[in-house]
């Protein structure tokens, strides 16, 4: 009876997460993370509010402030003037409705998207900033980085392979090599 109470104990600690140490001594953390559509990135905004975002009250109560802040960055792709119709034909450029009709509908779709992180967020105590940007993914969340200053930056991964993310490029990958901070790739179970 002894022996099964101490492997049960053995598995839950080989299933605890290990705390970052940059996260360990605060009390009141500021974690950044970066969001897009897809589902990598709300498996990592999960996983961070699940790990990272933790408290022992004990039905104590504790404030919101006391646990930390989370800034959600998202960043809208740059919207191009132009349409290329064929592989032979000429660029065409959009009308000025055509493309604030685009804005628009970019602008809806970050609203949408942020306020589903925020609704997520609700279930812990912290507080939540939220960040829209317009640019290259990769460049803005890592300048969004130091302007911010966060303990740590939390990035999804969408699993590409190596052929594709030499193509396509890797934005936590970008992240992880010009970004100041402490960052944390979350890749989501296979």
């Amino acid at each position: 009876m002894e022996m099964r109470s101490e492997e049960a104990e053995e598995t839950m600690q080989q299933q605890q997460v290990q705390v970052p140490p940059v996260l360990e001594e605060k009390k009141k953390k500021r974690v950044m993370v970066a969001l897009d559509e897809h589902e990598g990135s709300f498996y990592a905004l999960k996983w961070d509010l699940n790990n990272l975002f933790t408290t022992c009250d004990h039905g104590l109560g504790v404030d919101q402030q006391d646990v930390g802040i989370m800034i959600i960055v998202h960043v809208q792709l740059p919207f191009q003037h132009y349409i290329y119709p064929g592989p032979a034909g000429p660029a065409v450029y959009g009308n000025t409705s055509v493309m604030e009709s685009v804005k628009k509908a970019q602008e809806h779709n970050s609203a949408i998207l942020l306020s589903c992180a925020v609704q997520i967020c609700e279930e812990k105590p912290t507080k939540v900033e939220t960040v829209v940007l317009d640019g290259d993914p990769k460049e803005m969340i890592c300048q969004a980085a130091e302007q911010t200053h966060p303990d740590i930056l939390v990035v999804g991964s969408r699993g590409l392979s190596k052929l594709k993310r030499t193509f396509l490029g890797s934005v936590s990958d970008y992240c992880a090599h010009h970004v100041k901070c402490p960052i944390l790739i979350v890749k989501p179970p296979k």
